[in-house]
């Protein structure tokens, strides 16, 4: 219990903290909101339609920036974000709340993939170490690492969508199907999905891969295993009783702490498909100065990491008891 209470105090302190610098660094920056406004409208904008403006947009200059401080926390506890500035009049929260389940769609399920294939090549490359399955996949898997996202990603447009076309490029899905739970939509986002999620696949695995072999050929050289070989138990039973599952705990903290980045998205991949989920968006946001949109994006990222983190410290506190007394 207190371990998990100290965990908990740490997350709330993290989580302020995150909020108070998300307040700060806009009102740090040079020019402001409205000063956009201005450059975008070209100087048109004045008087009583500046006001009007500032008043959609929930822009008050005249609160002390204590009380914007305590408005803003009021805002985020309640889930308002104001409203877009080039999204006019749409609200912050529906424009993210479209674009997270196509990023938990594509990221979140990749990711998952990644990991379960990841794991399972990693426990057997090491099982059979320096075989022919240990002397080729992580090399091959290494080398997948190292390249970006977005490469890949062009490649891939290159190879699939261009010279040959047979995937799409871009988008989640065809704009003339209409969105809901039907097998034309369902299809044509499965579709839509394939080459941003192999660009995300193929640079993720190998990480995975090689953090599970690295531990468990560690694992193998443990005297338990030996006395299990001596027991006679079958091989079968030593690889995933007795070594994969002691040697799985250093992926699991890293798979829960990955989810938590899911919500990020991979930004530059979902950008290179112009694919509409939150990494897209943030670009977009970005490049239109859209700070309410901004703020609520890297709010929403932050968050999720913190309650992955946390997740993560309980997840290794039931598997490994022994970290509670260490921290």
């Amino acid at each position: 219990m207190r371990f998990l209470l100290r965990r908990l105090g740490f997350f709330v302190l993290t989580l302020w903290a995150a909020l108070t610098i998300n307040f700060a660094i806009p009102r740090l920056l040079p020019g402001s909101p409205v000063d956009a406004m201005m450059a975008k409208y070209h100087g048109k904008l004045q008087g009583a339609s500046l006001h009007a403006m500032e008043a959609a947009l929930g822009l008050n200059n005249h609160q002390s920036v204590f009380q914007q401080y305590l408005t803003y926390l009021k805002d985020c506890a309640t889930l308002n974000f104001g409203i877009s500035f080039s999204n006019y009049p749409e609200t912050v929260s529906s424009l993210v709340g479209q674009a997270i389940p196509w990023t938990l769609g594509l990221v979140g399920v990749t990711t998952v993939i990644a990991f379960i294939l990841g794991t399972g090549i990693g426990a057997l490359a090491a099982w059979k170490r320096g075989g022919k399955l240990d002397s080729l996949l992580p090399p091959i898997f290494v080398i997948g690492t190292g390249l970006p996202y977005f490469w890949v990603g062009i490649v891939l447009i290159m190879v699939f969508a261009d010279i040959n076309p047979w995937l799409p490029s871009s988008f989640g899905s065809d704009n003339d199907i209409a969105m809901g739970w039907n097998g034309a939509f369902i299809g044509s986002v499965l579709t839509h999905a394939i080459l941003p999620s192999v660009s995300i696949l193929v640079t993720s695995i190998g990480g995975w891969v090689l953090t599970m072999r690295n531990t468990m050929v560690t694992t193998l050289a443990e005297d338990y295993i030996r006395m299990a070989r001596a027991k006679g138990l079958p091989s079968r039973r030593i690889m995933l009783d007795y070594a994969a599952r002691n040697s799985v705990l250093p992926n699991l903290t890293g798979f829960a702490m990955s989810m938590g980045f899911v919500v990020s998205g991979a930004v530059l991949v979902e950008y290179v498909f112009a694919y509409p989920g939150v990494g897209y968006q943030l670009v977009v946001a970005v490049q239109n100065e859209d700070f309410p949109v901004m703020q609520c994006l890297f709010l929403t990222i932050t968050v999720a990491v913190l309650i992955s983190v946390l997740v993560s410290d309980i997840m290794t506190a039931l598997l490994d008891p022994r970290t509670r007394s260490a921290r």
